[in-house]
């Protein structure tokens, strides 16, 4: 396996227990959870590795998604 395939296998992982945290933090289904996560920012910001924020703690990256982005859940 090489770096680039590595990478993506590391963010679908830090994507699923992204997720599954907000869920249980705020909680909401997983649906939810998902449909505010890939509406945020924050995903578009990991999805592109902008400054390494990939590489943080999942429950860090979802303490900074819910509050720089409370937007995305006013409409719970």
């Amino acid at each position: 396996m090489d770096g680039e395939a590595l990478e993506k296998v590391y963010q679908e992982n830090l994507e699923e227990r992204m997720i599954a945290c907000l869920s249980e933090t705020r909680d909401i289904s997983l649906e939810k959870a998902m449909d505010i996560y890939y509406h945020s920012r924050l995903a578009d910001k990991i999805h592109r590795g902008v400054e390494g924020i990939q590489y943080l703690d999942h429950k860090v990256l979802v303490q900074i998604l819910c509050e720089t982005e409370q937007e995305l859940f006013d409409q719970i």
